[in-house]
């Protein structure tokens, strides 16, 4: 006889470790830098509508500076609630930064809006015990994305021993793995692995030049003699805070591509080499990444989405050439954008 119980459904948790699309979420101002709801509403409405599996509030692409202002908690409760109303579970990571007692008042912040998880930035101020026991205590308000952030915008080195350390925290619900670096990168790898939980601690790439690659590569990470496969399930990414539709699509063909399909690996590596290419330009990695954040508002707003480049910062814009640079990959890799999505979608997302 069947069952007539409804089906269960999967879990926030669940849905993280089976691997999502999770732009970065920017920050909407008008021109005098105050928030613009109308279009911070419309860019998580774009995400949604395109596909993505998550959103990150409060993150490095939402800027930091954001944190310890007033503005924080209006801009996670507007991404929790136009979210909430797109019909479908969408996951909800919220970014904390600074010391304990700050991390953890701001995972309680996201926790009583409704956010599943927290990316927990880096903090300058305490060495890798102290941020063990400050990723401890910020997961018992909820579960911990870790967060290996390249230097040149605000991250560390952290050894080898710490990322098996932090994967061994149950709290830890995956690392977000952003260091630029190959090095680095198999460090967490290895953590992961030596930790024991390679099943639990779902891995993302941050690694905005090295997206494809990343997605499409099965690691056979051998320690203390045993070889254990782990893979990037998914990507948490300022460079998927644009072109997101097309971005939905490349991770479908990474999990084709991962399961045996040659076609689709051979595909994606060549696009690898484009999408690195942008990337270098609208994050401006020739100026050390400087202009990475008007970089990514000048495609959102060359496609309507955002009214301008403003940030919180009135000195941060682009870098010089980075404009043309800009200009060059727009050029370049029409088949990279999501301009007819966005131009059917826009006036919807702003009403």
């Amino acid at each position: 006889m069947l069952s007539t119980a409804p089906e269960a459904q999967p879990s926030a948790r669940d849905l993280f470790r089976r691997g999502l699309v999770i732009p970065a979420h920017p920050l909407a101002l008008d021109a005098g830098r105050r928030l613009d709801e109308r279009r911070q509403r419309a860019l998580t409405r774009y995400y949604v509508a395109a596909g993505a599996g998550g959103l990150a509030v409060g993150v490095h692409t939402t800027q930091f500076a954001l944190h310890g202002t007033p503005m924080l908690a209006p801009v996670l409760e507007l991404a929790a609630e136009t979210s909430r109303a797109a019909g479908r579970e969408v996951l909800l990571v919220a970014g904390a930064t600074g010391p304990t007692g700050q991390a953890v008042a701001e995972a309680e912040l996201a926790r009583s809006l409704g956010y599943h998880m927290v990316l927990l930035s880096p903090y300058a101020g305490l060495d890798e015990d102290g941020l063990i026991e400050r990723a401890a205590a910020v997961g018992e308000v909820l579960p911990v994305i870790g967060f290996y952030l390249q230097p040149a915008v605000g991250g560390r080195t952290l050894s080898r021993e710490f990322w098996t350390r932090l994967a061994s925290i149950e709290s830890v619900a995956g690392i977000k793995v952003a260091p630029f670096d190959r090095y680095r990168t198999l460090d967490v790898l290895h953590g992961v692995v030596r930790a024991g939980r390679a099943d639990e601690v779902a891995l993302y790439t941050g690694n905005d030049d090295h997206i494809l690659a990343d997605l499409i590569t099965t690691h056979r990470v051998v320690v203390d003699g045993r070889e254990v496969e782990v893979e990037f399930v998914g990507g948490l990414l300022g460079q998927w805070a644009v072109w997101v539709r097309k971005a939905v699509g490349l991770l479908e063909e990474a999990r084709r591509a991962r399961g045996g399909d040659d076609e689709a690996v051979r595909r994606l590596l060549s696009l690898d080499g484009h999408l690195t290419d942008a990337n270098a330009a609208i994050f401006d990695s020739a100026n050390g990444f400087h202009g990475c954040i008007p970089g990514i508002h000048e495609i959102l707003r060359r496609q309507g989405l955002l009214a301008g480049r403003w940030c919180l910062d009135p000195e941060e814009d682009l870098s010089p050439g980075q404009l043309a640079e800009i200009d060059r990959v727009w050029a370049a890799y029409p088949w990279l954008r999501d301009d007819e999505f966005v131009a059917e979608g826009l006036d919807r997302w702003l009403s």
